[in-house]
């Protein structure tokens, strides 16, 4: 059994469907503050905190978890900034919880949701693992926190563990059962299709004057199904008794004008755009190299253009929230 901590938010979401999909009985923990009850649509639902020593233990008592795969984490870099304490509580204290409450029941196999916030402003493009870390949020400091306190356990109890790191993970699953929606959204591709719903008035451009071809910053695009892919190989991974650290994306970049300019084109909308203030904590370019992922895990995106991974996110985004039937 796969014990999926935040599996009813976006990312956990679907990687429940990709791992029942391929026979996997899974177990889904989530307090519900951020993810959706009804996006839990494979395996057994048990809700409640990681702050819960009690609830943690009781869980692994009464089932037999093999692995746990950690999604249930605060990830507005924005945010972050004016509310430290509220993320390192959350993803790291929280997480040393979780991860005790395992020691001590034995569960030795763990998969972290990291991200490319680790590297800070990259010295290099694309950024491979081994490009020095050095976080410029707390956001991202709460992540590598994590990743050094994995070190630190596995030296110490044992625990074998894969920490991914995530680059922007984008779109919705392909057959619709599941999507991205956040409450606030924060997500610049959900945010651009709210307004060709009508239901926002513009997208906001947190920056023009950045060092870019276009003055906007550029990130790399990962398919939400091409994350789930890697996590169901990170699991295998695991089952050789290794560790081990890997970037996730596409090795492409594109802009924020290129993000809204192709959403016009998929959706046919206009989409009005207004320049904003830069936000602290973003640094101008930020694309990866996943050739650790490929060669050590066989990973392959499928979705790597990024009008199909934004069409996948239209076709969810259209049903969901323009309340189409």
């Amino acid at each position: 059994m796969i014990l999926i901590v935040g599996g009813a938010g976006y990312i956990g979401s679907h990687v429940n469907k990709f791992l029942s999909e391929r026979g996997y009985e899974t177990l889904i923990l989530d307090n519900l503050t951020r993810g959706h009850r009804d996006f839990v649509k494979w395996g057994e639902f048990i809700e409640g905190n990681l702050g819960d020593r009690r609830l943690l233990d009781r869980t692994f008592e009464t089932h037999d978890v093999d692995a746990v795969m950690h999604f249930a984490a605060f990830t507005d870099v924005g945010e972050s900034v004016l509310k430290p304490g509220r993320y390192y509580h959350n993803n790291v204290v929280n997480t040393i919880n979780l991860l005790d409450s395992m020691v001590d029941h034995g569960v030795r196999d763990f998969i972290f949701s990291s991200t490319c916030a680790v590297y800070g402003n990259p010295m290099e493009i694309p950024i491979s693992e081994e490009h020095p870390l050095n976080p410029i949020s707390p956001y991202g400091r709460s992540k590598l926190m994590v990743e050094e306190i994995l070190g630190d356990y596995r030296d110490a109890y044992g625990l074998n563990y894969v920490s991914l790191r995530y680059f922007n993970a984008a779109g919705a699953d392909p057959e619709g059962e599941v999507g991205e929606l956040h409450n606030p959204e924060t997500h610049l591709i959900p945010i651009v299709l709210d307004v060709a719903l009508g239901l926002r008035d513009a997208v906001r451009i947190f920056g023009t004057d950045y060092p870019t071809p276009d003055g906007t910053c550029v990130r790399d695009y990962i398919h939400v199904m091409d994350l789930a892919d890697a996590h169901w190989r990170a699991l295998r991974y695991l089952e050789g008794g290794e560790s081990g650290v890997f970037n996730l994306g596409n090795g492409n970049g594109f802009s924020v004008m290129e993000v809204i300019e192709t959403c016009r084109e998929v959706t046919g909308a206009s989409i009005n755009a207004v320049e904003d203030d830069r936000r602290p904590g973003d640094p101008p370019e930020l694309v990866g190299s996943a050739g650790r992922a490929r060669r050590v895990l066989g990973w392959r995106p499928e979705f790597t253009e990024l009008e199909d991974i934004i069409e996948t996110a239209w076709n969810w985004h259209s049903r969901i929230r323009g309340g189409i039937s």
